[in-house]
């Protein structure tokens, strides 16, 4: 009985975790709705709500609304609900990233994953590998790049006492610069400057070829390695206080860590599979969430997906508004006001990794 109240022993928030989690869902509601409202082609409140209506319903339109229907149901909608999921997945695994390897700098990317996801990306972006998969070669190539990194991540790393998190930082970290040297040959080899553009695109993240094949494995993935993490929160209190407490508390640190490693490693894949190298989510929103409700991951792990899905739905409205009818990359987005965000909250906030 001790030892539970031990690993739930952590600073308390300055917020109720379920009023503001009803908060963030309604605001993710609103924002899903000004995502797919607002957009270089005008469509109106009334229209849009009378297109999603007959989506949803399967109502028959006019010939005359045949074009805003497919910018809603087709362009618009499936960009936005995959922007959500990839926003509450690399908040979600942000959260798991920092527990495990006990450094406030952490985030999704810090074990090499998306760098190698990059290579197989650039792969087919500039050498048209994978042609025959069609519009699948893309995500199949970044996904498959995505798992061999991580198994070369996780040799090199392995050794007799485990995972440290000293090995998985320095691996990954030196893993990610061999990474991205390859990319960085393959761009300026790149015969095809529209191609190179592509490329860089992608590297700093982008969800304008969102489509609705890519939501159901993406959603089922973060809401399986979600789930995962939010059963084993109490474990992640007692890892966040170093391996000899959570040891001493009945949580073996080096197993946790490898499963901790397999669920971040397929999470990070498989969203950077369908929206490229996206930064500064993963490693802002769990640290905003701790400042809001304090330390103990399963208060985060219920906070930090919504403001996720949240952040990253109006990056990429950002995104698209700003420039348009051209585009910026979404991690452009994310960093120009993740930054100054972030630090403010720092400096009213008293913060400190893990607590106050």
């Amino acid at each position: 009985m001790k030892d539970r109240q031990v690993l739930r022993s952590t600073t308390p928030g300055r917020i109720s975790v379920v009023p503001l989690a009803i908060g963030l869902g309604v605001l993710l509601v609103v924002s899903v709705l000004c995502g797919v409202g607002l957009g270089a082609a005008g469509i109106g409140p009334g229209e849009m709500f009378g297109l999603l209506w007959a989506g949803t319903t399967g109502g028959r339109l006019p010939a005359s609304d045949l074009a805003s229907y497919t910018i809603v149901w087709e362009i618009r909608l499936p960009r936005v609900v995959l922007g959500a999921v990839v926003g509450a997945g690399l908040a979600s695994v942000g959260v798991a990233v920092q527990a495990m390897v006990r450094n406030a700098l952490a985030d999704p990317f810090v074990l090499g994953i998306s760098s190698g996801a990059a290579v197989g990306a650039n792969a087919v972006i500039l050498l048209g590998a994978f042609a025959g998969l069609g519009v699948w070669a893309l995500s199949v190539s970044a996904f498959a790049s995505a798992l061999a990194a991580m198994a070369l991540v996780y040799a090199v790393a392995r050794s007799p006492h485990g995972l440290t998190p000293l090995r998985l930082i320095l691996t990954g970290t030196a893993l990610a610069y061999g990474f991205e040297a390859v990319t960085t040959v393959m761009v300026f080899g790149a015969a095809r400057g529209e191609a190179a553009r592509s490329a860089m695109m992608w590297l700093l993240g982008s969800l304008g070829g969102a489509t609705w094949a890519q939501v159901p494995l993406a959603a089922v993935t973060v809401a399986a390695g979600w789930a995962w993490l939010r059963w084993r929160a109490e474990a992640l209190n007692a890892l966040a206080m170093g391996d000899e407490t959570s040891a001493a508390l009945g949580v073996r640190p080096g197993r946790l860590r490898r499963e901790l490693f397999l669920v971040t490693a397929a999470v990070t894949g498989t969203v950077v599979a369908v929206s490229g190298a996206i930064g500064f989510v993963g490693l802002m929103v769990p640290h905003v969430a701790r400042m809001l409700v304090g330390s103990d991951h399963r208060r985060v792990l219920a906070v930090a997906p919504l403001a996720g899905a949240v952040l990253l739905v109006w990056a990429d409205l950002l995104s698209r508004l700003l420039l348009a009818p051209a585009e910026l990359p979404v991690g452009v987005i994310t960093a120009v006001v993740g930054v100054p965000a972030f630090l403010l909250l720092m400096r009213r906030g008293g913060y400190a990794f893990g607590g106050r």
